[in-house]
């Protein structure tokens, strides 16, 4: 069967400029919806009652936001860059993506990957923010809390989803960091909206630049192994996991890096995913071209890979990334799996410290 193909950066008619209809982040909802409609879409925690004002911080200073001040735009746009609470951030759309944000600082993005959440992030996110960074990680619309429309789960929409994200949070000289299908999101964020507002990249264990094996792409995964993964999918969803989950953290009959506790925490992270866009992201990550948006990436890039990575082999995504990203630097964690967020979490942890730092 001929591999199904998604728009790619070559539509754009400015590759690493944002094009004529997604104007970098300027057109961002600006977040002005009446005061009681947008605490329900935000769903920051506050009931009906006391919506009329809450607290937030700003490097360690008090400031009440007023819901019904005479700036109301201005106000709640400054409330949502400054919470410390999960919210619900409407896209371009109108799609209701979950985020939370943890701690103060210079602004961490973290992108999860396929089929999970944010929540995957977890550890890292407590240890980035208690270095004295603002972590920001949310929800891929289809998944976790995030609102779950029929379309959308193509890279493009993702992408602007992301540039919502930052419009939304305030978040400038960020970095972006992207896991697996993250990857993704951070790529054509660089490619479509020029990278606006990010002043490093990370891919770990990311599907860019091209996944799908071809005449030209000799390294990458066949066709029909993506066609399994959608059958398995829609046949058996809980039974497919449970043995990919096991691929994706590379436990074997002698190897058990990680407790099976963890194997189905991981499991329930995806179950909340609808299957739609569970599908339609497979066909996503599968066949998005990234090599021709490589290029755009103009920060320095971290790009960290398992050399025993089964899901995503390194030789068609790690090793050409760093080789067509400018500026990046490889890291290549000896017989990691995909998963190395977990079964490598300390020497992660220590790696994004240092790379922020730099």
């Amino acid at each position: 069967m001929e591999a199904a193909r998604l728009p790619d950066s070559k539509h754009l008619d400015h590759l690493c400029a944002p094009s004529e209809n997604s104007t970098g982040r300027d057109d961002a909802p600006h977040l002005s919806a009446p005061p009681a409609q947008m605490i329900h879409q935000l769903g920051v925690g506050v009931s009906v009652r006391n919506a009329a004002e809450f607290s937030v911080s700003r490097r360690r200073q008090q400031t009440t936001v007023g819901i019904f001040g005479s700036s109301v735009g201005a106000g709640i746009r400054f409330a949502i860059a400054n919470i410390r609470v999960p919210v619900l951030i409407p896209t371009r759309d109108n799609t209701k993506l979950y985020a939370k944000v943890w701690g103060d600082g210079r602004p961490v993005v973290l992108i999860h990957g396929w089929p999970l959440t944010a929540d995957t992030w977890d550890p890292h996110a407590l240890d980035l923010a208690d270095a004295g960074y603002r972590v920001i990680a949310y929800d891929r619309r289809g998944f976790g809390r995030s609102e779950q429309p029929w379309s959308g789960y193509e890279y493009d929409t993702l992408a602007d989803d992301l540039a919502d994200v930052l419009k939304a949070t305030g978040a400038e000289d960020a970095t972006l960091v992207g896991f697996s299908m993250g990857g993704g999101e951070v790529a054509r964020y660089m490619s479509r909206h020029g990278g606006a507002g990010v002043k490093q990249a990370v891919l770990v264990s990311s599907i860019v630049p091209y996944m799908l094996k071809t005449d030209d792409n000799p390294s990458g995964v066949p066709q029909s192994v993506f066609e399994e993964i959608a059958s398995g999918l829609k046949e058996d969803r809980p039974g497919f996991y449970g043995g990919f989950f096991k691929d994706f953290y590379g436990v074997g009959m002698l190897n058990r890096p990680v407790s099976d506790e963890c194997l189905e925490w991981t499991r329930s992270m995806a179950m909340q995913g609808g299957l739609k866009a569970t599908i339609d992201c497979v066909v996503a990550f599968s066949s998005t071209d990234f090599r021709s948006e490589l290029t755009c990436f103009s920060t320095p890039t971290l790009v960290v890979h398992g050399t025993e990575d089964q899901t995503v082999p390194i030789d068609c995504s790690g090793r050409p990334a760093a080789a067509g990203i400018p500026h990046a630097t490889l890291k290549e964690y000896e017989g990691a799996p995909h998963g190395l967020l977990v079964t490598h979490q300390r020497q992660l942890r220590d790696d994004l410290l240092e790379f922020l730092a730099g």
